[in-house]
């Protein structure tokens, strides 16, 4: 069977830096809601005619995970595009100053970590908006080690970097030549916190076939592994967009493994996670953002 790659998707924010810099201006003096409407009516349906792989991929995520009618289906794929549309708005909403309102659920689980001697994992997923987690858990003794996709636009590393600066926070862009390994491993001999996203493969064949929405799915197997070799606990995460001007995140402990080999260890902590994707994700369906048939 040919495995599920999923570094064919570009995964980069759209627009250039002069496009990125003009937006931040406008949010500065208007309303998010306004640059909503204005992405329903004149981003969305252009893109969604453009992309058609991507507007398949999200129906047939709605038609066959979700058993949603054909029309019902269709009209949740416009909602999906227009959820991720208010994402990402919000993003440079934050880079342009703006604040949301935030609540939280389980971070009594990431204090006790965080306060911990040893390091521990973070996982992250593409869905809601995992960003803002960067701006809400800070950790005080604990430099925060956030794995990023090295090929986002420089002017949304560099709106990042300015809103990091003095959150301890350290961007490990991930590269071809897999140099970013080794300021992983050593961000969990120091004992600082290593936040990674655990639901595509980029680039490795690497992974785990676990049911996922009553299927077959392939995630990565990296982050597991690593946390079963280092013998760290790991957290869920998931930010989630919960009104026009707020989110709330969830946090959940990953289990710890039961069984002594390390790549099954590996293999439980993968579907401990899956298992809190797919809640977290049958809560807010709208805010799944993997744009490509995700599933074998």
């Amino acid at each position: 069977m040919t495995e599920l790659r999923h570094d064919n998707w570009i995964g980069s924010t759209y627009g250039n830096s002069w496009m990125h810099h003009w937006l931040i201006k406008i949010l500065r003096v208007t309303d998010v809601c306004i640059l909503y409407a204005f992405a329903y009516v004149f981003v969305v349906p252009p893109t969604m005619l453009i992309q058609k792989k991507e507007r398949k991929a999200i129906y047939n995520y709605f038609r066959k995970r979700h058993g949603l009618s054909k029309l019902k289906a269709a009209w949740m794929t416009y909602r999906n595009h227009c959820s991720f549309a208010q994402v990402v708005i919000d993003k440079f909403a934050m880079y342009a100053g703006k604040k949301f309102k935030i609540t939280m659920d389980g971070y009594e689980a990431f204090e006790e970590l965080s306060k911990a001697t040893e390091g521990f994992v973070q996982l992250s997923s593409h869905i809601g908006n995992y960003e803002i987690a960067g701006y809400s858990l800070v950790a005080k003794d604990k430099r925060f080690n956030a794995l990023v996709f090295g090929g986002e636009k420089e002017s949304v590393m560099a709106n990042r970097s300015h809103m990091f600066e003095d959150k301890n926070i350290r961007m490990i862009p991930m590269k071809n030549d897999l140099s970013h390994l080794f300021f992983l491993d050593n961000a969990l001999s120091a004992g600082e916190i290593l936040s990674m996203p655990a639901d595509r493969l980029f680039g490795s064949s690497k992974s785990f076939t676990l049911n996922f929405f009553g299927a077959e799915a392939h995630f990565p197997q990296g982050p597991f592994v690593i946390a079963a070799a280092r013998r760290v606990p790991m957290l869920f995460v998931a930010v989630m967009k919960s009104g026009k001007t707020s989110y709330h995140i969830i946090i959940k402990k990953i289990p710890g493994p039961i069984s002594q080999n390390n790549r099954e260890k590996a293999h439980e902590l993968a579907q401990s996670y899956v298992d809190c994707l797919e809640k977290v994700i049958r809560k807010y369906p709208l805010q799944w953002y993997n744009y490509f048939e995700f599933w074998t």
